[in-house]
Formats: C-alpha cells, sequence, structure tokens
C-alpha cells in the first residue's frame, strides 16, 4: 500500500473520534475562537500514527501550539477545519492532513465525515473525491470553465481579526458585484475542495493559518485550480497568510486585482 492510501486509512480512523455528540467546548480567545474535545483527540491520534507512519518528521498542528519544522518532511495537520461548525451540527467541517517536503506540499487529504467526502492529492498525479461510508465510486475532480462574471467566490469576514473586517466587506463587495453570486460555508479546506470539484470558481479570505489552506491547496491545485497570497506570490506553508484562490490563471489575476483596491500591499 502507498503512504497517500496509508495517511488516508489514518484519516478516516480518525474521523470515528470526530462523529460522536459527546464532545466539550472550550474557548482559546473568546467565543469566536473555540476548541473541542474532538479537537485534541484527533490532533493526538493523527500525530501519533503520522509519526509511525514516517518517523523523525515534524508536525505543525492548529491546537497546542505545536509548530515543528526542523524535519526534511511536516505533517501539517488541522484535526477539525470548522470547528464553529463542528460545535453546532453543521456538515462542513474537515480533518486536514498535509505533508510539506522542502517547502511545498507533496501529499493531502481533506475529509469531511458528514458528507462523507475525502479528497485526497498526491503531486503530479491528479486530485480525487472519494466515498469511504460507501460504494459510491472515487473519482478525478477538475475545476469548472466558468467565467469571472459566472463565478461564485467562497468568503468569509476575518473573525479572528475583525479590525479588518471593514476592508473585507469592501472587497466582498467589490467581488460580489463583478461575478455571479457569494458563498460562506465557514471552513476553508472544504470551500477550496469545492472549488477544486467545480462547486464555486473564487476564493478569498484575509488572513489564515497554516493548517487552514495547506492541505487543500494541494488538492486544488491538482484538479487545475491557482492560488496566491495577497501580494500575488505563492503562498508559503510555515505561516499565515491571506489566500485567494480560483479556476484559471486569469480569474486569480481579476480576483487579485480587486483585493489590492483596497489592501495596502508593499512594494
Amino acid at each position: 500500500m502507498d503512504q497517500l492510501h496509508r495517511i488516508t486509512d489514518i484519516v478516516i480512523e480518525a474521523s470515528g473520534l470526530m462523529l460522536t455528540d459527546n464532545f466539550s467546548i472550550s474557548q482559546k480567545q473568546g467565543a469566536s475562537n473555540i476548541v473541542t474535545s474532538s479537537d485534541i483527540a484527533v490532533q493526538e491520534f493523527l500525530r501519533q500514527h503520522l509519526s509511525a507512519l514516517l518517523p523523525g518528521s515534524g508536525f505543525i498542528c492548529e491546537e497546542e501550539d505545536v509548530h515543528d519544522v526542523r524535519h526534511d518532511y511536516v505533517w501539517i495537520i488541522d484535526p477539525i477545519d470548522g470547528t464553529a461548525n463542528y460545535s453546532r451540527g453543521i456538515r462542513e467541517c474537515a480533518i486536514c492532513v498535509g505533508l510539506m517536503h522542502a517547502g511545498a506540499m507533496e501529499e493531502a487529504v481533506v475529509y469531511l465525515p458528514r458528507t462523507d467526502e475525502l479528497f485526497s492529492a498526491e503531486r503530479g498525479k491528479g486530485a480525487f473525491l472519494h466515498h469511504p461510508q460507501t460504494d459510491k465510486p472515487s473519482r478525478q475532480i477538475c475545476v469548472s470553465q466558468r467565467p469571472f462574471q459566472d463565478a461564485i467566490m467562497s468568503t468569509a469576514l476575518p473573525v479572528y481579526h475583525k479590525e479588518y473586517a471593514s476592508v473585507c466587506s469592501d472587497i466582498i463587495r467589490e467581488a460580489f458585484l463583478q461575478c455571479n453570486d457569494i458563498r460562506r460555508f465557514g471552513a476553508a479546506a472544504p470551500e477550496l475542495c469545492y472549488l477544486a470539484m467545480g462547486r464555486t470558481e473564487l476564493y478569498f479570505e484575509y488572513l489564515l493559518s497554516p493548517w487552514d489552506f495547506a492541505a487543500a491547496s494541494l488538492i486544488l491545485e491538482e484538479a487545475g485550480g491557482v492560488l496566491c497570497n495577497r501580494e500575488g506570490q505563492p503562498l508559503r506553508f510555515t505561516q499565515s497568510s491571506g489566500v485567494l484562490a480560483a479556476n484559471n490563471p486569469e480569474n486569480l489575476a481579476r480576483l487579485l486585482s480587486i483585493v489590492q483596491q483596497f489592501c495596502y500591499v508593499p512594494q
């Protein structure tokens, strides 16, 4: 069994710790930033089993301030992307696991247990959608071909940094006037995967942590999509960043121009 299949099996097994109604909730930095006992349990399970899969690897994880990048290979993990959704029974919440080597994502799995949609990718080998809980066949996915004026954009106001709400509102309003419509699903990785499979065409978030976007970024790229930060540069996976994404370079360039109308970009 190849490594990506082993990662997938570990993620599916970890999802059993997530599919429960018996979890506790605590605040990290106020009511908008919470953690559940399921987040902690899933992260501990993933660290244990991924360490055994690839001995000597490092980790960047959302919970418990794990940031160990002194290794050739580094796992970037969000045990539950969309914890607020998870805590309220909303289905858009996902386990995200990405493997980084030499600054680039090499393998990735994003699993939404409540919808039974598991996205996976290995660099250079395409992106795929699987349904582990059913006998529905797996399939390769790709972005849509819709132009900007017919695009749907996933986005959000910056719940952890409300000081940027005004500039984000301006960006969202201008994009809305030029595209078809706006969606807010409340979890970055599912939104990027929806773009990868053609449900949406555009994505913007003012500031995300690497575990929010690392795994899903590879899935989107392998499905034919493109991403950048607010400066129009490639994403870096060891630091927080603004994230823009689109189904093609032309749409990304147009979205970037809208963002930079309202964001100061150092020259």
